[in-house]
């Protein structure tokens, strides 16, 4: 072989070698998506997961020139839909819209058919907002002190409502107990709207739901608020004091929202996923709605969101060690 061909053959062989390393994920991502894609939700309709993941999808459609749809698969504390998305291909077209619920479950139900940080990976956070203690209007107590004090009266006979084990409404009702040493007996419903259903009618004494969904319900005076669940006072309901301040030093607990996919997603494909939420969940007029509604936005890299995730997973974990909590 002459000179110039084998520098030919050598240049053919080296720019091959160039090619090769782009993996199928960057070469998927300048097209991904090329067709709908779909967010799980693995909790009821109406509650936050289901009223924020279809704000997401509205924008990520438009970005992203695709149909973003929202599918809600509730029950088993989202177990069900959760495990649905575990099973999906990891290509991109099946999202996961997911909670400190799923954080709680890690410890609460270590036997479930999925491992959160093995079966999923972390795209993006969504956004986080305070949580309001309420009860029915025909609960006697006016403030938190009285009502801890009817509760104590009453062990075991006051129910509070959540939208299943480990969700954020349930564990805020444990760790009250706990810090209140007060005896409330835990009714489980398949989703949080259901759960706010049963508190307005009466069925149910009290709950903790997220301020974004129950504020109309405290303006419409369908319940009573006692406290908010943050360390400040929530700009929504101003008038209502944190819980902290009003009986129950140094509780604080709120609920946050995020986005996984399967496993083995294209690293491509999760990092224009995350850009694309970032700039969504940034938009001033998202920003603007969102505090009004008492949420900020969550804005983080994967990876960063990866270590939201270990650090919420470890706090919980402790939670329901120290307390006993067991699954319904």
């Amino acid at each position: 072989m002459s000179l110039s061909l084998r520098a030919a053959a050598l240049a053919l062989t080296l720019a091959a070698s160039l090619v090769l390393p782009l993996s199928p994920a960057v070469a998927q991502a300048p097209d991904y998506p090329s067709r709908p894609v779909k967010i799980v939700v693995p909790f009821g309709a109406g509650g936050p997961a289901d009223v924020y993941a279809r704000v997401l999808a509205q924008h990520l459609s438009e970005a992203l020139k695709q149909p973003f749809v929202v599918e809600d698969r509730p029950g088993a504390g989202s177990l069900i839909g959760t495990d649905a998305v575990a099973k999906s291909p990891p290509d991109g077209y099946t999202l996961l819209a997911m909670s400190n619920t799923h954080t709680t479950n890690e410890s609460l139900i270590p036997n479930k058919p999925f491992q959160l940080l093995r079966d999923f990976v972390p795209v993006a956070g969504i956004n986080y907002s305070d949580l309001v203690m309420v009860v029915h209007p025909s609960v006697p107590a006016k403030d938190l002190k009285e009502f801890i004090a009817y509760a104590k009266s009453k062990p075991g006979e006051l129910n509070y409502a959540s939208s299943g084990a480990g969700t954020p409404y349930h564990m805020a009702g444990e760790l009250f107990k706990a810090m209140s040493g007060t005896n409330l007996v835990h009714v489980p419903h398949k989703a949080s709207g259901e759960a706010r259903n049963s508190v307005i009618g009466g069925h149910v004494q009290m709950m903790f739901d997220a301020i974004t969904t129950m504020t109309p319900n405290v303006k419409a005076a369908q319940v009573r608020a006692l406290g908010t669940s943050a360390a400040k006072r929530s700009t929504v309901l101003s008038d209502v004091p944190t819980i902290a301040e009003a009986g129950v030093p140094g509780y604080e607990s709120t609920i946050w929202l995020g986005i996984m996919a399967p496993a083995g997603t294209p690293k491509a494909i999760v990092d224009k996923l995350n850009a694309e939420i970032n700039k969504a969940i940034n938009r001033p007029e998202v920003k603007e709605a969102w505090d009004k509604q008492g949420a900020a936005p969550l804005v983080m890299t994967p990876a960063e969101f990866d270590t939201y995730l270990h650090k919420d997973i470890e706090k919980w974990a402790n939670v329901v060690k120290a307390s006993g909590i067991k699954a319904e």
